[in-house]
């Protein structure tokens, strides 16, 4: 009987990684802004301001990871776990961490108000208790940092002996706890088997997959999937059952620009390689530009890049040597997040990017410095007719490694409600002085500036690419395939 289980699992797995998608496998990203959360544009972009400097500092501080919370950066991806029955969740998408985890019942957020509300909110897994995970696996060291199997053991309360003879397996992983700017989780490890809707049937379907569940949490009632580089992240954990889907994701960021009318459209996450050649990309033919991955010792699961400098118009403003390269203590480069928001940089790179577009546009605009101060954005100017900007291009390590951001990417125009009149921001800021950034990354590429790409991890050849891409069209043509 055990022999035919195994084997009907067996099938189970392989036929959902037969792969007849033409070597990928396509899900949806959901995007959605809460109209009742915020009142004003200016409320929302402070909002979100300041979540992406909280999240960005956290980066920087020991045995801390920093979760997504900006609003109008909630790319969502669905999912369902166990079998009996099948329970749904929904849980951000984040490039900045390495963990799975999601909150289970029962489950109490504490400072949640406005954000959680347990009466209209899709009922909470339930995940039995003999799905933990051994205080000896691997994957219990990993979300416990640098704790030897040894010492977790112990934590666990393992008599000495076993310990001794490596004899703990009936013994449960300890909860682990996570921290961020502005909240915090105690969880456990469990396994389970995890379903991903796909684009096509059948459903992606993850035997033994293992995640965190939080029965309490700080300000954070969302889970979230965590593709970092990482053990227990969700491209390493599938890239043990099919390294051809683990190995390399991508996914393509429809634009929004704040406003929620214009989400419609779920952004394409992509696992595997198709042929750019064999699909119809529509307008959007251009190939990849790729710069390598650096590697992190003291935050192993980030992607890191090298930054040589930005373009302001025709004016190129090379970049601090400390964004080019990464030191010994994890200081340097530049972090690809689809967790945070606004691209943050160092304040010497950022006030010479501030510099030189005041000196292009503030000779022909008038300055809105109310608004600046009510958005937590700069600088910000008036306009009649056509905001007349410089064009800025990011100039990555590596030969040909350039990529030109659409004017929508980095200077957001909308209408000013207190005085009725068109204005418009640069979407860059400032992360702080060289000294602040010490013991992490240098600077961060947030999701706004990564809309209308297809932003590709390549982690056999470790290297991340952009690709100007029609976002909603690229899902229409990789569902016809």
């Amino acid at each position: 009987m055990a022999s035919s289980v195994f084997f009907l699992c067996l099938i189970l797995c392989f036929s959902s990684f037969s792969v007849s998608f033409s070597g990928i496998v396509l899900l949806p990203l959901t995007h959605s802004l809460s109209k009742t959360q915020f009142n004003s544009t200016h409320h929302l972009l402070k909002s979100t301001s300041t979540r992406s400097a909280t999240r960005f500092h956290g980066h920087h501080q020991r045995r801390q990871v920093s979760l997504p919370l900006s609003p109008g950066s909630d790319y969502t991806l669905s999912f369902t776990v166990g079998s009996n029955p099948p329970q749904p969740i929904s849980l951000y998408m984040d490039t900045g961490s390495d963990l799975v985890w999601f909150p289970c019942s029962p489950f109490e957020c504490i400072l949640c108000e406005g954000k959680y509300d347990p009466s209209t909110t899709t009922p909470l897994p339930k995940i039995h208790k003999n799905a933990t995970v051994s205080c000896k696996s691997p994957a219990c060291s990993a979300a416990h940092s640098s704790l030897s199997s040894s010492d977790l053991c112990a934590i666990s309360r393992c008599p000495l002996e076993s310990i001794e003879i490596s004899d703990c397996s009936s013994f449960s992983c300890p909860p682990f706890y996570y921290a961020y700017g502005d909240g915090s989780l105690i969880a456990r490890l469990y396994k389970d088997s995890l379903s991903i809707p796909t684009s096509a049937h059948p459903s992606l379907f993850l035997p033994n997959f293992t995640f965190g569940c939080a029965h309490t949490t700080l300000g954070e009632p969302i889970g979230v999937a965590g593709f970092g580089r990482g053990l227990l992240s969700l491209p390493a954990q599938l890239a043990s059952f099919s390294p051809q889907l683990g190995n390399r994701f991508s996914y393509c960021l429809v634009s929004h620009s704040f406003d929620q009318d214009r989400v419609r459209r779920p952004s394409p996450l992509i696992l595997g390689r198709y042929d750019e050649q064999e699909k119809d990309l529509g307008n959007d033919r251009t190939g990849f530009v790729y710069t390598s991955m650096l590697k992190n010792p003291k935050h192993p699961y980030f992607y890191c890049v090298g930054l040589e400098g930005i373009s302001v118009g025709k004016r190129t403003i090379p970049a601090p040597e400390t964004l080019k390269r990464i030191d010994r203590r994890g200081s340097g480069g530049m972090v690809v997040d689809s967790g945070t928001t606004f691209t943050m940089l160092p304040a010497i790179l950022y006030g010479s990017v501030v510099t030189e577009f005041e000196r292009r546009v503030g000779r022909i605009h008038e300055r809105a410095s109310e608004v600046e101060e009510k958005t937590g954005l700069g600088p910000c100017y008036y306009y009649d007719k056509v905001a007349n900007v410089p064009a800025v291009v990011l100039h990555f390590v590596g030969n040909k490694s350039s990529v030109m951001l659409p004017k929508r990417n980095y200077f957001y125009e909308f209408v000013d409600g207190d005085k009725k009149r068109k204005v418009g921001c640069l979407m860059l800021m400032n992360g702080g002085d060289e000294e602040e950034l010490s013991g992490g990354p240098g600077a961060t590429l947030g999701n706004y500036q990564q809309q209308g790409f297809e932003v590709a991890y390549d982690l056999e050849t470790r290297k991340v690419g952009f690709a100007r891409r029609h976002c909603a069209s690229l899902w229409d043509s990789l569902n016809r395939g």
